[in-house]
């Protein structure tokens, strides 16, 4: 026969065990965000219609830990201390060019080139051109070339091209966003545009 002595003990059993769930739940969160997957939200225009303000995305953290980053992926990083960005701050934009690549804007027909490839750059925002801005830029060992989508609206590599031509390292990447998840409505993955499969690597 249970005694309220032992109710007692085994009521501060269960207590005892929904806390040590939560910890380690917690725990378990905490690991995922800082070293696997971690949301981010868009706070800007500059990705559109790719990714709209205030989306929600999935980033990928382990993306680039054994494999190099590739070109039409779109990429959460730090950018660098050159682009005068607030503490803390995120960029998330389209990866163009990577190391050893040679990018060039724009050709006879207003396309951006690639190691002499043009891209069609069917997910620029409706309008926009390829850029406003001419460059000539040769991608350094371990740096990428970052472009917005809403290349109108967007602060990327053209607007710092004083400073490592414009790349970003690739240290300061935080990962590869893989999914885009809310709303709802709009909840797809982040593929490769397919026209970064024609480019060449680099001569």
């Amino acid at each position: 026969m249970s005694t309220s002595t032992d109710v007692a003990k085994a009521r501060r059993a269960r207590w005892v065990e929904y806390l040590v769930l939560i910890v380690v739940a917690v725990v378990v969160a905490g690991v995922v965000r800082t070293f696997l997957v971690q949301t981010f939200y868009i706070p800007s225009a500059s990705m559109e219609q790719t990714l709209d303000l205030d989306d929600k995305v999935l980033v990928n953290k382990t993306a680039y830990w054994f494999e190099p980053p590739g070109r039409g992926e779109v990429v959460v990083f730090a950018p660098p201390v050159e682009w005068s960005a607030a503490p803390g701050q995120n960029y998330i934009k389209r990866i163009i060019g990577v190391a050893g690549d040679h990018v060039i804007c724009c050709d006879r027909n207003q396309k951006i080139t690639v190691n002499g490839q043009p891209l069609d750059e069917d997910y620029l925002y409706p309008g926009d051109a390829p850029s406003d801005k001419t460059f000539d830029v040769t991608v350094g060992a371990g740096r990428v070339f970052v472009l917005g989508d809403h290349r109108s609206a967007s602060g990327d590599s053209r607007e710092h091209l004083d400073a490592a031509n414009g790349t970003v390292p690739e240290d300061r990447l935080v990962g590869r966003a893989f999914v885009l998840f809310w709303p709802p409505s709009r909840a797809r993955t982040l593929a490769v545009p397919a026209t970064f499969a024609d480019v060449p690597g680099p001569r």
